[in-house]
């Protein structure tokens, strides 16, 4: 039996989908098309596009979790669970890359960057367990995510995590 990782939800795995790009070209502007499959009696989504840069035909497959995340707001990229799909530092990337992209000018487009931002930072979080103060060793498994952490780790103490968290959702609030 296939085991495929676990997207706790769309928005979480086209985050996935738009941080691997092709590997024969780059580019990563598919048009993603979704179906619902089943592998050994478990439920996936199949996520497959052709890779415009080079016509190369793109495919991943997420299982389902096991508890369905209930989506409210957005972004919505799982349940109280970390994420298995990106790790730690790849979460922390995706913040700052998002947050320096804020655009100005068009508020409602910078309340979505920022709310991205505030979420990707909320998943770091994630990773933290009760009691703890930072983000542990094992939850950085991906060479961008393990880069991320050596070049400040830190920026992974669970106090400076709540604050730029808070802080995002507060600069996403304002009209």
């Amino acid at each position: 039996m296939t085991v495929f990782p676990v997207a706790r939800t769309r928005d979480e795995a086209h985050l996935y989908l738009d941080l691997h790009p092709c590997a024969a070209c780059g580019s990563v502007d598919v048009t993603w098309q979704d179906a619902l499959v089943t592998s050994g009696g478990s439920a996936a989504t199949r996520y497959s596009g052709i890779c415009p840069g080079c016509g190369a035909a793109r495919e991943y497959v997420f299982a389902s979790p096991r508890r369905e995340v209930v989506a409210a707001g957005f972004p919505v990229f799982g349940g109280p669970e970390p994420s298995r799909l990106l790790d730690a530092g790849e979460w922390l990337w995706v913040a700052d890359l998002t947050a320096g992209n804020v655009p100005a000018g068009d508020p409602v487009a910078a309340r979505r960057a920022l709310a991205v931002a505030a979420a990707a930072v909320e998943e770091v979080v994630k990773f933290i367990p009760p009691g703890a103060d930072r983000v542990p060793d094992e939850a950085f498994w991906s060479d961008r995510g393990r880069r991320v952490r050596a070049a400040e780790p830190g920026r992974f103490q669970v106090d400076r995590l709540l604050v730029v968290r808070d802080t995002y959702r507060e600069l996403g609030s304002r009209g």
